[in-house]
């Protein structure tokens, strides 16, 4: 009788475990980005190499604080705390988005179905890929060039 208890209470933990875990998965919705952007900017943030979301509550941003100063941060949505910082100096100079380059990848990317967002990209030639899933859950990658409008490709699973 005492292992059927630990037995069932085991597997109630581990059914607990798995909910949490889907409720916090990894995306945020579209219309967080705003948000997203102003604790970027909160901290320093003037060019965005990457922002991928960590939850409901947490977000990774990887840009440049200036011409000189590269960041990775892990920033609360709730506080705009950093939850865990690295500062690298680099040469060659500050590349990557704006916050209205961001935003209009974004808008692009929900023209096209996106519905939440687990990685926004670029690299340095310009090219922008968001990762996430539309509004029937399915996985969508919207693909645009920087500084211009619409998109250059769309992949859905």
């Amino acid at each position: 009788m005492k292992r059927k208890l630990i037995l069932i209470g085991s597997l109630a933990t581990l059914m607990l475990a798995g909910t949490t875990a889907q409720a916090d998965d990894g995306r945020l919705a579209a219309d967080r980005l705003d948000e997203v952007l102003e604790q970027g900017t909160a901290f320093g943030f003037q060019h965005y190499q990457e922002i991928e979301a960590k939850g409901s509550d947490s977000v990774e941003i990887e840009g440049w604080l200036d011409d000189q100063w590269q960041a990775d941060v892990r920033l609360s949505l709730e506080t705009g705390e950093s939850l865990e910082e690295e500062r690298k100096r680099r040469d060659g100079g500050a590349w990557g988005m704006s916050e209205e380059d961001m935003r209009m990848a974004m808008e692009a990317a929900v023209a096209e179905g996106l519905a939440e967002f687990e990685e926004i990209q670029v690299d340095r030639d310009g090219r922008i890929e968001i990762e996430g899933r539309d509004a029937d859950g399915r996985e969508i990658e919207v693909r645009s060039q920087q500084g211009e409008s619409g998109v250059t490709d769309v992949e859905r699973d």
